[in-house]
């Protein structure tokens, strides 16, 4: 069993994250696979046949030399356009819910105590704060990511003086951890969303008492390591179908037809097919830093830990 409210090193996040998944993995992932199984299989669904057929009239050739050719397509499947992206921004709003809350309610269960965790309580938890949800979604909109934007957004402009490439290594990561503070304190507490902001703002430099060492490059790396991680994993099935594109275009015989709509056809099929599972496989690996994110939450709130390990020695005393 995993001790949650305790503090933990960078090295202990890593691995703490990992044993994590082999202590209570099964569990995690049937009961992910139960509540979010369907919308993740129509998602990739979704963006394999949509943008296939997307980047098959932009990568197309205009056989009939019409100039207005792209205006025309556009025109006549506007709504079969506009509905694949409402479906897609819908089905996206959705899965970002489920899978930024997924781990916040887990976590919490079980760090109460709870062992087999089953998928209707998980959906008990989302309905029961079925309240707070919407507030959440309200103040990330209009709060959160517009502040977000604008920090990224400076630090991209500050890559013209070199600084900008290091600022943003910093600042995905630490926007990373802000936002997965707050989801954690939110739903953890009885604090408010900008109360809640401010606390996962706050903690990410320093403890609530303020007399210990500021914890931001232990949360910065283990979150670091983990993108890296996921990165590296996820891009295996990204890199296999630009390996066969290239490689085609280079090995076979020009004869128009390829060049012309590369994406038509069993290739067309295929190529994303691999960036569907690709796809699939981040949603999957976006759980480790989730997770990972939960821990260093947990290790933030050093006004638990005490009276966690006091009522642990209350439990031994019972138990003996």
């Amino acid at each position: 069993m995993i001790q949650f409210y305790k503090k933990r090193d960078f090295g202990t996040f890593i691995s703490d994250s990992f044993n994590f998944f082999k202590l209570y993995g099964k569990n995690y992932f049937k009961n992910y696979i139960l509540i979010n199984g369907l919308l993740l299989i129509l998602m990739v669904t979704v963006f394999i046949f949509g943008y296939k057929e997307l980047f098959s009239q932009i990568f197309g050739s205009n056989l009939g030399g019409d100039t207005y050719y792209f205006e025309r397509y556009f025109s006549e499947n506007a709504g079969m356009l506009i509905g694949v992206g409402v479906l897609t921004f819908l089905l996206f709003m959705i899965l970002a819910i489920i899978n930024y809350l997924y781990p916040v309610f887990y976590l919490k269960r079980v760090a109460n105590g709870a062992k087999n965790i089953k998928a209707d309580e998980i959906l008990g938890d989302f309905k029961e704060n079925i309240g707070k949800i919407a507030k959440l979604c309200l103040g990330m909109t209009f709060i959160v990511i517009p502040l977000s934007l604008f920090v990224i957004g400076f630090s991209y402009l500050l890559i013209l003086v070199l600084i900008g490439i290091f600022l943003i290594m910093i600042v995905y990561p630490t926007l990373f951890n802000v936002i997965t503070f707050l989801m954690y304190d939110y739903f953890n507490s009885g604090r408010g969303f900008m109360e809640s902001l401010s606390r996962s703002i706050r903690s990410q430099f320093s403890y609530p008492n303020g007399s210990e060492k500021s914890p931001f490059w232990k949360y910065w790396g283990a979150s670091f390591v983990m993108f890296i991680i996921m990165s590296l994993v996820s891009s295996v099935f990204t890199y296999i179908p630009m390996i066969f594109f290239y490689s085609s275009v280079l090995t076979n015989t020009p004869d128009g037809n390829f060049e012309q709509n590369p994406f038509t056809g069993a290739f067309g099929v295929a190529f994303f097919v691999f960036y569907g599972i690709s796809m699939l496989l981040s949603f999957f690996l976006s759980n480790l830093l989730y997770v990972n994110a939960g821990l260093m939450y947990y290790d933030s709130r050093t006004d638990l830990h005490q009276k966690v390990e006091l009522e642990e020695i209350d439990t031994i005393g019972i138990n003996e």
